[in-house]
């Protein structure tokens, strides 16, 4: 069954309230939302298979432990998932980047894809999707969609924010996925925005309107 795992360390709920900030500019913004995304990249990671190896210290041989290879692959939704992957990298360096283009209809709020570009072995790798908001859930469950139809298995979903109804529509649409929130907020308005939340976060990171 699908987890949702609500990442509540100090230094994310902190950094967090500085993203909400309608006074904070596009630079910091991106600088924040990279440092919260590298913090929660370590909780997603926690349970990545160890071996057995062993090293050189200065003093003797030492046993010690090293990640068992398995493959990474983080998946920005475009385009705020952008502002995701370079926090992710800096944890995860050796993992591929793929990119799927979604925007939401401004009428009917469903997903439209309209750009997909995944590494050749998804279906060998761990694969994390980022995307700073998890509203309605059906960009989420689009992208998600999209990677099993190209033989993902193994998926979880990373969002800085999350509204009760977009939790409750990926849980139930795709149970197997995993979620890692820094916030569950109170609700949609009648634009589907979060509330509280943060605004657009693609405008923000980008300086758009």
């Amino acid at each position: 069954m699908s987890k949702v795992v609500l990442i509540s360390h100090p230094l994310i709920q902190h950094k967090l309230s500085l993203i909400r900030d309608k006074n904070t500019g596009p630079k910091e913004f991106r600088e924040l939302v990279e440092e919260v995304s590298m913090l929660m990249a370590y909780e997603v990671t926690r349970d990545l298979p160890l071996e057995d190896t062993q090293v050189e210290t200065p003093i003797c041989t030492a046993r010690a432990k090293t990640l068992a290879g398995k493959k990474i692959g983080i998946i920005p939704i475009l385009r705020a998932g952008l502002g995701m992957v370079d926090g992710m990298m800096r944890l995860i360096p050796a993992a591929k980047v793929g990119h799927i283009g979604i925007y939401r209809d401004p009428n009917s709020f469903q997903p439209v894809e309209y750009y997909c570009k995944l590494p050749g072995d998804i279906a060998e790798r761990d694969l994390i999707i980022v995307d700073p908001m998890l509203a309605t859930g059906g960009s989420a469950c689009a992208a998600i969609d999209f990677l099993k139809e190209r033989g993902a298995v193994n998926i979880s979903l990373v969002n800085l924010i999350a509204a009760p109804e977009g939790l409750e529509k990926v849980k139930s649409t795709h149970p197997d996925v995993s979620i890692y929130v820094a916030a569950v907020d109170e609700r949609l308005n009648e634009h589907a925005y979060i509330v509280p939340g943060l605004g657009d976060a693609g405008d923000r990171l980008f300086g758009t309107k």
